[in-house]
């Protein structure tokens, strides 16, 4: 019993451990996107387009894991619950580094001028985004079921940061028509990183009933101009 113990937890430590690769790798694309733009490097945000190859394949590597365990450990109550969230999770975060990939994609579409006001309240929503992502997976990885309702009630600061932007945005597009193409690039880098925060969510929620059995309450989303 203690040998299938053992196995079992060294199992649930991999199984941790390639969701915090996952995860790493997924704040990394975010940030460097963002640096990337600022800089207008097209050629590392080429390197985050054909870096997200990694993420897919970490992807892969936790789902087999995962149904490994299941199938050969039979897990029961909390135990299945976490390996069941793993498996989720490693889902969101391959779509948050999808989102990384997206943003690196519109860089050579946009021509970074820092005095811009929509541009340079960016970077801004991109570092509460990532932390976002960062605290989820930090919970994930021990169980805090508080940590992981402290995300979710952050996410509605990202989603003012979003509304902000957006009416910052449509202004800017008036008054400034001829820059009406750059400026959907931005709006939609701007729905990509309220989108990362809404993963980030989905993760905290998976934490929260992986660890607790119970379902997070229902978040207020308050009002979006856009959804």
């Amino acid at each position: 019993m203690e040998h299938t113990v053992k196995a079992f937890d060294h199992d649930i430590g991999q199984l941790r451990g390639l969701i915090a690769q996952m995860g790493g790798l997924a704040e990394q694309a975010i940030a460097r996107a963002m640096e990337t733009l600022r800089r207008q490097d097209l050629e590392g945000a080429a390197e985050i387009v054909a870096g997200d190859k990694a993420i897919d394949a970490l992807q892969i590597q936790v789902e087999a894991l995962a149904v490994r365990i299941i199938a050969l450990r039979a897990p029961m109550a909390d135990d299945l619950r976490e390996v069941v969230a793993a498996l989720k999770i490693a889902g969101v975060v391959e779509r948050i580094g999808d989102y990384a990939k997206n943003i690196a994609k519109r860089v050579p579409s946009i021509e970074w001028h820092s005095e811009v006001e929509p541009l340079s309240v960016l970077p801004a929503m991109a570092t509460l985004a990532v932390n976002m992502v960062r605290d989820a997976l930090d919970a994930f990885a021990a169980r805090d079921a508080e940590g992981a309702t402290r995300v979710a009630a952050s996410d509605r600061a990202l989603d003012d940061f979003y509304n902000s932007l957006f009416r910052i945005l449509v202004t800017h597009m008036m008054e400034n028509p001829k820059t009406i193409g750059q400026m959907a690039h931005v709006l939609f880098i701007a729905k990509n990183l309220e989108r990362v925060g809404d993963h980030a969510v989905n993760v905290a929620e998976m934490v929260h009933f992986a660890a607790t059995g119970a379902h997070m309450a229902e978040r207020d989303r308050g009002h979006s101009p856009v959804q």
